[in-house]
This record gives structure tokens, sequence and C-alpha cells, in this order.
């Protein structure tokens, strides 16, 4: 599995291509929270956090995550190296794990430079230090689950093609209807229970919650479960 791993993060980063996709969401997410006023911009806001962050991000994630998984399977596939690995002393799973903490590795990487802003902010706070320090942990916890499962849903996808494209916009799809559509669905019902259970499915319900400052074990179950179930659809489409 580390074999995997390591050679992942070897061709991610021996071409442009990872820079660019890491660049990309690190100045954009630069852009909008100091430089293009808006209600993400922190001096525009008057107060010493970085909400706007954690509101811009999911969204980000959204193009960023299958933008790194979508060659994981894809691109093996592509270049006939699909048939050479399986015949490797190493079964599905390992595989699938090892591309997987790959992905998983890469995002974490455009994650945490996002930590220079929360120091920005605290010199920046009357007086020094004077920050929410709790919802910005949590946030940012938050934050990382959410890309341990939008990469568990990039790796599935580029799992179904062999086609790098397909894999992209079938991630974006599968991934904003969980983050979103479930919210979306709430609006057809009037059943305060049947609201409930729709928004409990999606994953916006727990990021908000966890974004409180407060770690809850049921939204840590619900992540690590939901990334879970798309990681043993991966082993499953591989073998099969």
């Amino acid at each position: 599995m580390f074999t995997i791993l390591k050679k992942e993060l070897r061709v991610f980063f021996s071409n442009a291509t990872g820079y660019i996709v890491i660049g990309i969401f690190l100045i954009l997410t630069g852009l909008f929270l100091w430089i293009i006023p808006g209600e993400y911009n922190i001096l525009d806001s008057g107060y010493a956090n970085v909400d706007g962050l954690f509101y811009l991000a999911p969204w980000l994630f959204l193009f960023l995550c299958p933008a790194i998984t979508m060659r994981l399977f894809a691109e093996e596939k592509q270049t006939g190296t699909w048939e050479i690995l399986i015949t490797k002393p190493i079964s599905k799973t390992q595989i699938v794990l090892g591309k997987y903490f790959a992905g998983l590795t890469l995002v974490t990487l455009a994650l945490l430079p996002v930590l220079l802003y929360y120091i920005s902010v605290s010199y920046l706070a009357e007086p020094i230090g004077n920050v929410d320090s709790g919802a910005f942990w949590g946030s940012f916890i938050g934050l990382f689950f959410l890309a341990v499962i939008y990469v568990a849903i990039g790796t599935f996808s580029s799992s179904i093609s062999n086609n790098q494209i397909i894999s992209f916009v079938a991630a974006v799809v599968l991934s904003f209807f969980l983050f979103y559509g479930f919210e979306v669905l709430t609006g057809f019902f009037t059943s305060g229970k049947s609201i409930q259970l729709l928004e409990a499915l999606g994953i916006h319900a727990h990021y908000k919650s966890m974004s409180r400052g407060v770690i809850d074990s049921r939204d840590l179950l619900y992540f690590v479960l939901l990334s879970g179930a798309f990681l043993s659809l991966t082993v499953w489409k591989i073998k099969k």
C-alpha cells in the first residue's frame, strides 16, 4: 500500500499539474479572503475571524478533490499500466487504499497553508490573539473530514471510467449532491422528522455542526462510514 502511495505522490509532483491545482486553490482562497471585496473578505468584515474560509472552502473542494483524484485509476487504464499493476503481489484493497491516501495527502497539503490565515488574523485582532480558536479548529477539522469524503468519492469516480474528464464530472456531481442535494430535497417535505432525516443524510449538516466548534462522535462516524462506503464500492468495482 505504501509503495502505491509513494508512487502516486511522486507522479503527482513530477509534473506541473499538482502544483497548479494546489496553487489555484490557495490563490482563490487568498483573493476572496484578503483582496476581493465581499462577504468573505476578512478586512471588510471588521471581525477577527476566518469564517469566510470555511464557507468558501467546501465549494472550492468540490473541484479541487476531483481534479486531484480523477487520474488515480483512469490514467492507469488509459496508459495500459492497469493490467501490469493488478498482476503485482498486492490486493485490490491495498491498491485502492494506497491511491486514496495519496489523494488525501495531497488535499491535506493544500489545506495546511490556510493555517497562515489563522495566524495572520490572530495578529490583526485587538488585543492580539483575541480569536475564537474553538470555532476555527472545529471548522478546520470539519474541512479535513470533508476532504476525507470528497477524496473517497473521487477515487470511486476514477474507477468507473478510463476517461479523466468523465471521472472529474462524476466526482463533482456526486460530491455536490451529497453536500447540498439533500437540503434541496427538504423543500418538498413539510414533516419536521422527514426534513431532519434528509438533512442528516447530507454532508452539509454534519460539516456545519463541526464548524460550530463541537466535535460530535455522530458527525465523525458519518464521515468515516460514508467514505468507507465509497472505498468499498471502489474495491468492488475494480474486482468486478
